[in-house]
């Protein structure tokens, strides 16, 4: 089922691999016929990850590349729509020459070429392939058939895992086997076999339970893994390992085992479970209502940059939703902020809880509260700023109000055409952009560096009519394009605040568990101190 932890585990899979001394790439397949993640609502699908590339995808990638420490390639993402696009076009240009293409063979032959090409890219020993979706859904079925033929292709050299959920009813008290042993029988009318169980539940699997699964779903006691509810997710490639998965994997494949090293991501878990001294991080914002559920995938790779950060400083994060129309309703609500080390307004589109950011944002920067904006978060700081330290009383972005007087946050001339067309895809800036950050400033205290690379999603940029009034009145642009043109980087000098930062790029999908990023780092910093 969604959400069970399929991506953890192959992100897991991958990392205790890796730590074996082999190389380890990883692919994530989505049963959607969307062509990517970049029109999915946050709040139904969680959070839109974004590659170097551009490429917008689900959030598991951005476990893969936490776990691994890589930066993946579009090639390895692909849902439905991606797949049958690209047999539709190949079909269209005559690349069958004139063979009638069919669903099968044709899009599982699709699935298993850009595996292949993946693998190849890498240059990897091992590929970690997860498929979404649940056993028996019509979504994923072309998909299990690709890993059907692909294992008929390479016998030697195909492993499958199954992720299953064992329930503990309340009223009975008892865990129960049987959902796992019909999501097994429904893998193999599907023609596969797994070779290993992870078996998710809220306690370890106990000996009987094991046997069970075992010998109803035709497997050795010792390839049925218990993987628990824990702590942390980074505490999942150490529980593997207790049952010696890497070993029962090379030892399936015929591979030749290397010594395991696993002593900095161990040191990691270490800190996280004794890390006693709190950091409060109130994260303000708009996806996180589902029905009467919150929904915190939306924002993930921004709450694991904070306990990325927060880890390094040996602090135990406590981060907290606050919604930002909640002080449109209640300006005096906007006190509560005082309560919180830092203050971080994320990414978003669309006018929904926009002056309760902008009324946050004002106070975080008049009561001296270490401030992170991200994307959004950046320009609405711009628009606050605007408005309340240089005059601009009815400052505003053109992505709410076309008719602004002051349309400080603005899209660039050259995307005002396309934008017309509504050819909304080609004015998105998406992936990896240079910036040139500036000397004595916060963002080169963090950086260490003059040029950087980080991570963009998003159309807006600052208004260039408006820069030199914004710099007159204190704002600093301290990351710019390397031409000048787009501001990269908006801040506060540290004279006037410990910390008042904005991005107009997304930092948060560049942090990994070993290496904080480094904005992350020193807004975490700036809080501990408050």
């Amino acid at each position: 089922m969604s959400g069970v932890g399929k991506g953890v585990a192959t992100a897991s899979i991958g990392k205790i691999i890796q730590a074996r001394g082999f190389s380890v790439t990883a692919i994530k397949i989505d049963p959607y016929v969307n062509v990517d993640a970049g029109t999915m609502n946050p709040t139904e699908h969680g959070e839109v990850f974004v590659l170097d590339e551009g490429t917008e995808c689900d959030q598991d990638m951005g476990n893969y590349e936490r776990f691994l420490g890589l930066d993946l390639p579009a090639i390895n993402y692909m849902t439905t729509g991606s797949i049958y696009e690209a047999v539709i076009h190949r079909e269209r240009n005559m690349g069958y020459e004139g063979k009638c293409v069919e669903v099968v063979p044709h899009i599982p032959l699709e699935v298993i070429e850009r595996i292949e090409k993946a693998l190849k890219k890498a240059k990897a020993d091992f590929i970690t392939i997860e498929i979404g979706g649940t056993v028996g859904e019509y979504q994923n079925v072309l998909f299990l058939e690709a890993a059907r033929m692909l294992k008929l292709k390479k016998p030697k050299d195909v492993l499958f895992v199954l992720v299953s959920y064992l329930p503990i009813p309340s009223k009975i008290g008892e865990m129960k086997t049987k959902p796992t042993q019909y999501a097994v029988r429904t893998l193999n009318s599907a023609g596969i076999q797994p070779d290993f169980i992870l078996a998710r539940s809220s306690v370890p699997l106990d000996k009987k339970r094991k046997e069970k699964i075992a010998v109803n779903c035709n497997m050795h006691e010792e390839n049925v893994i218990s993987a628990p509810d824990i702590e942390t997710i980074y505490e999942v490639p150490i529980n593997f390992e207790k049952d010696k998965l890497s070993d029962l994997i090379l030892q399936k494949l015929e591979v030749k085992p290397k010594k395991s090293n696993m002593k900095d991501w161990a040191g990691l878990v270490k800190i996280i479970k004794t890390a006693k001294k709190p950091i409060k991080i109130g994260i303000v914002g708009k996806y996180f209502g589902t029905g009467d559920f919150i929904l915190s995938d939306a924002y993930i790779s921004v709450i694991e940059a904070i306990k990325h950060a927060a880890f390094f400083h040996k602090r135990k994060p406590e981060i907290d939703w606050i919604n930002a129309e909640s002080f449109e309703k209640d300006a005096k609500a906007v006190k509560i902020l005082k309560e919180y080390d830092g203050i971080i307004v994320p990414g978003g589109f669309g006018s929904r809880g926009t002056e309760g950011k902008i009324k946050v944002i004002e106070f975080c920067r008049k009561n001296k509260i270490p401030y992170l904006g991200l994307c959004y978060g950046m320009q609405l700081a711009v628009i606050e700023f605007a408005r309340h330290v240089c005059g601009l009383k009815a400052a505003h972005t053109t992505e709410i109000d076309k008719e602004t007087k002051y349309p400080v946050i603005d899209i660039m001339p050259e995307q005002k055409k396309i934008l017309e067309d509504k050819n909304y895809g080609a004015t998105m800036r998406l992936g990896a952009y240079p910036a040139a950050i500036t000397m004595r400033t916060q963002a080169f205290s963090a950086y260490k560096k003059h040029l950087i690379s980080e991570r963009h999603r998003h159309r807006w940029e600052v208004n260039p009519e408006y820069i030199e009034t914004l710099e007159k009145s204190g704002l600093v642009f301290s990351g710019k394009s390397p031409d000048g043109r787009l501001m990269e980087i908006a801040e506060l000098p540290k004279t006037e605040h410990p910390f008042f930062l904005g991005t107009q790029f997304h930092p948060e999908f560049k942090s990994r568990p070993l290496e904080p990023h480094p904005l992350f780092r020193e807004f975490v910093e700036a809080a501990i101190n408050k």
